[in-house]
């Protein structure tokens, strides 16, 4: 491995890494060389925190949710604590409470924001506050990556999943906050938009449809990326969104103007907007965009153009 793609020396917290992503996130980074401080609810946390030991590797378990806001400071100093240093930052945590936006209920809602971006808040804001202080130490820059888990659903919606599909457009705009917050510091901020066949997504993937090896939405391709942009390689990108899976990883563009509409006058009236808008949305259908597509149906698409295809 190249020195620009080595984390050996550096120390990573990777929340939600008991099973499924956050696991293969961990587990790379550790093979990467890095120390890893592995955060989970249960028992799948130690499971993997031994897993790493067990391969040579350096890791330790904490145990806790996310969104407890004194979790993320927590991870932080056991970071420190155990390996000296704290480098990079994982937020991969989450959970699912799927409903139409007619049947969602209070707790519904509440859960998912808190524990995907709350959670993502916590140790952001205590990472944060640790590299701040080390860089006004230091007189300059330290090294700071975090690397957060956003969604294809903030970009495009998804039909029952209102809560996860705003707790996911939070976090992404989170993650453009702390890239624009923290460069000076040194700090590279980025979000992934990952699909992966983990146990949370077994309803919507389904089985593997062939060899495990080369299953096209195995997380340890994901993690391929994570393990890149937690590197002193990716020290030039800072603030994007990438989608990720498969053979593909895809650069988001920023939001641009499709069209401007300007009134005659100093203001518009109801009958000009609807000689200008009307007309422009005419024949359009009320939702003709990539959003109307199924997950099954967007999976299914990429396989005929080998997108999924196995590398």
């Amino acid at each position: 491995m190249t020195e620009s793609l080595s984390l050996t020396g550096r120390t990573a917290v990777v929340t939600g890494a008991g099973a499924g992503l956050g696991r293969a996130e961990a587990l790379a980074l550790a093979a990467a060389g890095a120390a890893v401080v592995v955060n989970d609810m249960g028992d799948g946390a130690h499971e993997v925190a031994s897993e790493i030991t067990a391969a040579g590797g350096r890791a330790v378990a904490v145990t806790g949710d996310v969104s407890d806001w004194a979790l993320g400071a927590r991870l932080v100093d056991e970071a420190v604590r155990a390996f000296g240093s704290m480098d990079i930052l994982v937020n991969n945590a989450g959970i699912l409470r799927d409903k139409m936006i007619f049947n969602l209920t209070e707790s519904d809602w509440d859960d998912v924001i808190r524990v995907h971006l709350k959670g993502h808040a916590a140790t952001s804001r205590a990472a944060a506050v640790h590299w701040r202080e080390a860089s006004k130490a230091a007189g300059g820059p330290v090294y700071g990556r975090v690397v957060n888990t956003s969604s294809e659903a903030f970009l495009f919606g998804s039909a029952g999943q209102p809560n996860y599909s705003a707790a996911k457009a939070g976090i992404t705009a989170l993650t453009l906050s702390t890239a624009q917050g923290l460069s000076r510091y040194g700090v590279r901020a980025n979000a992934i938009c990952p699909r992966a066949r983990t146990a949370m997504t077994a309803g919507a993937f389904g089985a593997n449809p062939g060899d495990a090896d080369l299953d096209p939405l195995s997380p340890e391709r994901v993690a391929t990326l994570v393990h890149y942009l937690a590197s002193p390689a990716a020290d030039e990108i800072t603030g994007q969104v990438f989608v990720v899976y498969g053979k593909m990883v895809a650069l988001m563009e920023a939001p641009k103007v499709e069209n401007r509409f300007d009134a005659a006058g100093s203001a518009f009236s109801p009958e000009e907007l609807d000689g200008l808008l009307t007309p422009y949305f005419a024949g359009r259908g009320p939702y003709e965009n990539y959003a109307a597509f199924s997950v099954a149906e967007l999976e299914k698409a990429a396989l005929a153009t080998g997108d999924l295809a196995g590398a």
